[in-house]
């Protein structure tokens, strides 16, 4: 997580342009694309920071959820293998395939610090 920002809960993800030399970042998690940008990093922070503030406060003045709204369902695409893996664990504890992969995220994200370290060792 090197490139996220994080402010009053929400996350961007960050960037260089080498050729504008520019740094620029995009809001995650709303449904509206709101993009700053800044040519240090304390600017890039500072246009953050106003890029929420402002984005919440014009949801607020029209009366719209700031926050996408995720359905709780979504396709993945993975290995054949590892499909068939995943759904021989599944059947071996007598669970569907849907509540493995639910279970898994949820591993993930309680494990987050511990996967993170892993990861990088691995990169």
């Amino acid at each position: 997580m090197n490139d996220i920002l994080q402010y009053k809960g929400y996350y961007a993800v960050v960037h260089f342009s080498a050729i504008d030399e520019v740094f620029h970042g995009k809001i995650l998690g709303i449904d509206d694309l709101v993009i700053f940008e800044g040519s240090s990093v304390r600017e890039l922070k500072k246009a953050f920071h106003e890029a929420v503030d402002d984005y919440l406060e014009t949801c607020a003045s029209i009366g719209k959820e700031p926050n996408k709204t995720y359905k709780g369902s979504f396709n993945v695409r993975i290995p054949t293998d590892l499909h068939k893996q995943a759904a021989q664990f599944a059947a071996l504890y007598n669970m569907s395939l849907n509540d493995f992969v639910r279970v898994a995220i949820h591993f993930a994200l309680v494990n987050e610090q511990k996967l993170h370290k892993e990861l990088l060792v691995e990169a």
